[in-house]
């Protein structure tokens, strides 16, 4: 007879309850990691609540942006142009106020109504799609686009993976009597397509050169990976070396085909990332580097080469309700037992909204519990009795990433060490 018993939703916490504390028993009890707000993050709470955003929000520090752009200067110390990713800074008065730092009109775009929205309302940028788009996705961009003050024909770079894809363009500007710039996408390493071959590059840009409305703009290699290469496989060093040698290979098939026509410095050669970009030096092949994210830094690019680059954004979020315990469902005969074996885990704080790309981050000692569950309405953080939190208060996270992330909140808030002194729209879906 066939055993058809599932545990019931009780049985499954009373088991995972058990077993957390089970293996809190054997481990060393941890010190109590609690504590108070520092004086920044009291100074934003306090800014918070004079304006009133009593809600899950998003905080852009503006002095830190600032200090974040003058470091991404001098590291480019001119001798590379600056591209700015907008999936990584999704808000139009962001990425205008990080151009007015840096003198950049060059945006990186990844979405086709975002590309659209970048037409309309930065008409002087110089737009490369950062992924290749769906050839009906172009059709799409051209159908919608109305601001003519944007020349597509100057202003726009289609990003091209494939010969395939560059047919499917290819007849697309032939049926829409439209002239379209080519970038292709060189696979450096990190295998998330790409041309692999200088020979089939070559071709790429003789089958432009053939068609009467592509032209021929560049290179885009993207090489998240490199920043990553453990030692064992010759660390992020041997893995640059590896990319910027395929980029080399590239450029000399492009000379090959465009012979006393090749102008590299009237080409788009595209690279770099916010973990890598430091890594350039003048003589690389490359002459322009895309960075986004290092701007506002989120925890995923805390790595070596961002080690000047300093957080910029945080979600902060009102606490709803406080417990002197923790309490789990099925489990509340084991609630003194959670402070015994971890000091951090004795009051709990259920927030306004959560379970984002986050971590908490202030006031220190708080985190999720796993036995309780995430909640996207009301997340329980737990903490120790040093924690100084009352109802009203707020709690801030840190991103792990930015794209996405600054798009659930609505309005940036934006910090300047004082006050929340604007409040910056983000991207919209559109058309």
């Amino acid at each position: 007879m066939a055993n058809n018993w599932r545990p019931s939703r009780r049985q499954v916490l009373w088991a995972g309850g058990l077993g957390a504390l089970a293996l809190g028993a054997g481990a060393l009890r941890r010190g109590d990691q609690g504590g108070a707000h520092n004086g920044y993050f009291l100074s934003l709470q306090q800014a918070l609540k004079e304006a009133g955003l009593y809600r899950p929000t998003l905080v852009l520090d503006s002095e830190r942006l600032h200090q974040n752009t003058g470091r991404l200067l001098s590291h480019l110390n001119n001798h590379f142009h600056y591209r700015i990713v907008g999936k990584s800074l999704p808000s139009v008065p962001l990425i205008n106020t990080v151009r007015a730092q840096t003198g950049s009109r060059r945006v990186m775009v990844f979405h086709q109504p975002f590309l659209n929205l970048l037409a309309d309302k930065m008409p002087d940028a110089d737009l490369l799609l950062g992924k290749p788009m769906p050839v009906n996705a172009a059709k799409r961009f051209y159908a919608y686009h109305t601001n003519r003050a944007f020349n597509p024909v100057t202003q726009l770079q289609w990003l091209i993976d494939s010969p395939q894809r560059l047919q499917q363009y290819g007849e697309l500007a032939a049926a829409l009597n439209q002239t379209m710039r080519i970038n292709l996408e060189l696979d450096v390493g990190l295998h998330r397509g790409g041309f692999t071959d200088a020979g089939e590059v070559g071709l790429a840009i003789q089958s432009i050169r053939q068609h009467p409305q592509l032209e021929f703009a560049g290179f885009m290699g993207y090489e998240a990976h490199v920043s990553k290469m453990p030692g064992m496989v010759g660390g992020p060093e041997k893995a640059m070396q590896n990319a910027m040698e395929f980029y080399e290979a590239c450029l000399s098939a492009a000379k090959g085909v465009l012979k006393d026509s090749f102008r590299p410095e009237q080409l788009t050669l595209n690279a770099g990332g916010s973990s890598t970009y430091q890594m350039y030096a003048p003589g690389a092949p490359c002459n322009e580097l895309a960075v986004g994210s290092g701007l506002v830094k989120p925890s995923d690019f805390d790595v070596p080469y961002l080690a000047d680059h300093i957080p910029a954004a945080f979600i902060a979020t009102p606490v709803l309700k406080t417990l002197d315990s923790v309490q789990v469902p099925g489990l509340e005969n084991l609630a003194g037992a959670w402070p015994v074996l971890d000091p951090n885990k004795s009051r709990s704080f259920f927030t306004y909204g959560g379970y984002w790309k986050a971590s908490p981050e202030s006031p220190p000692g708080l985190t999720t519990n796993s036995v309780y569950g995430r909640s996207t309405n009301q997340e329980m953080l737990n903490g120790s009795d040093s924690v100084q939190l009352a109802v009203d208060d707020f709690v801030f996270l840190r991103p792990s990433q930015s794209e996405h992330v600054f798009l659930q909140f609505g309005d940036i808030a934006v910090f300047d060490g004082h006050h929340i002194t604007q409040q910056w729209p983000v991207f919209q879906q559109g058309a």
